[in-house]
């Protein structure tokens, strides 16, 4: 009873207030949630199995999913080889150069991917800001496939390098100090040291990376084109099938859609496949065998 009497009591008026917020929050959360998942249901249950199938044998399918896969996977071994060395100066810089970097590499993420298309353009194209030393050189980038790696470079390279930088921040630096008394160069002990510690970040960013590229549609379509097997990716695809095939654009929006929600167990599953006390053992034998 002693405890009962040393508890303050809320007033039943303030009780039914904080109840009635409760209420008012959840059923808000419950309309972002449906808004969510809801749309991705009534994908999955637009079409029937002979439906999808047809749309799969459809003429923009194979192409489509050939160049996106090609693409997609060039533009990903650019950023991770460009922005791997980036990521790393980011985490251990302290000068004030590096947080107007930080911002300048953020910035098409906040740009529209129209914009950035158009910015290609203006960089790239006949009239642009390189057009006429490419042009003297023979090379035209707009409305190739190399205008599509380069879009897809530009607009998914910052989920890279913001996901290296902060894997990189979580590196312990006395474990480099160490590799390098021990006789590794600087390149051997970033490899054989930072790079295994902060792997799950590297890992997880090149997949959101990887992502990004995949589904890119406003960059690609202004700078590179539409041209089926040439520049047409599946968001592309998608967009032409719409005017003809609904079913050839279910098709490709279902494998779009599931290649989704197999890189999100693969990024819920990746931290626990491999713990960071595991991670310091192993780098911990590197550096005494160093």
């Amino acid at each position: 009873m002693s405890s009962d009497l040393g508890t303050p009591r809320r007033p039943a008026s303030a009780r039914v207030r904080i109840d009635g917020l409760s209420a008012l929050s959840g059923g808000l959360a419950v309309v972002l949630l449906a808004l969510l998942v809801v749309p991705v249901v009534a994908l999955a249950l637009a079409s029937s199995p002979a439906d999808l199938v047809a749309g799969v044998r459809d003429p923009l399918f194979a192409p489509a999913l050939s160049l996106s896969l090609r693409t997609t996977l060039v533009s990903l071994l650019v950023v991770v080889i460009t922005g791997t060395p980036l990521s790393w100066w980011l985490a251990s810089s302290r000068l004030r150069l590096a947080s107007v970097v930080a911002l300048l590499v953020d910035l098409p993420v906040v740009i529209p991917p129209a914009v950035v298309g158009v910015a290609l353009l203006e960089t790239f194209g006949r009239r642009g800001l390189f057009g006429p030393e490419l042009h003297a050189l023979g090379v035209s980038i707009p409305f190739t496939t190399a205008a599509v790696v380069l879009a897809q470079v530009v607009v998914a390279a910052p989920f890279f390098v913001q996901a290296a930088t902060n894997a990189f921040r979580k590196v312990d630096l006395d474990l480099l100090v160490v590799a390098r008394t021990l006789g590794a160069s600087p390149g051997r002990a970033f490899l054989r040291v930072a790079v295994p510690v902060a792997l799950p970040g590297l890992l997880g960013g090149a997949a959101l990376c990887w992502a990004r590229a995949l589904g890119e549609f406003g960059a690609t379509l202004l700078f590179a084109g539409n041209l089926p097997g040439r520049t047409q990716t599946m968001p592309l695809a998608i967009y032409t099938a719409l005017e003809s095939d609904i079913r050839a654009a279910l098709a490709i929006s279902l494998v779009l859609a599931a290649v989704g929600v197999a890189l999100l167990f693969v990024l819920r599953a990746a931290p626990g496949a491999l713990s960071r006390e595991r991670r310091l053992r192993g780098v911990s034998a590197r550096v005494g065998r160093s």
